[in-house]
């Protein structure tokens, strides 16, 4: 009379175990194909910014000669006696610190997004 009650506790145990294992097993399965076949997009890999050399070939100038008064980089004021960085093509300006900054990682305006151009930045090697 003994064995038929422990077999009536077991029997549902070992079957709830096995259960248990099964599903694991599946979630792990299913986690391990999700991760290989639907993996974001990886960010492709950006361009370097400009090198000093041709950060100094931009163009400077004063806070007064640009059409706007705010640094879109810092989002401060140029003042009429700082100086500025005003990008060719696009002729936007920014904080002379500010604007090297940026096109040292970025080579790209930070507003309008135009990349500068190699022509522009170096004038003299395309010249034929």
């Amino acid at each position: 009379m003994l064995v038929p009650v422990f077999l009536a506790l077991f029997l549902p145990c070992i079957g709830m175990t096995l259960f248990l294992i099964v599903y694991i097993c599946l979630l792990w399965y299913s986690a391990t194909i999700n991760a290989t076949v639907f993996r974001s997009p990886e960010k492709p890999s950006t361009e370097k910014g400009l090198s000093a050399s041709e950060l100094q070939k931009l163009p400077k100038t004063t806070g007064s000669k640009l059409m706007g008064t705010e640094c879109a980089v810092c989002l401060d004021e140029i003042e009429r006696d700082q100086l500025a960085r005003l990008l060719p093509g696009c002729n936007h300006g920014f904080h002379l610190q500010c604007a090297d900054t940026w096109l040292s990682k970025n080579p790209v305006c930070p507003v309008c997004r135009a990349k500068l151009d190699p022509v522009i930045l170096n004038p003299d090697e395309n010249i034929c």
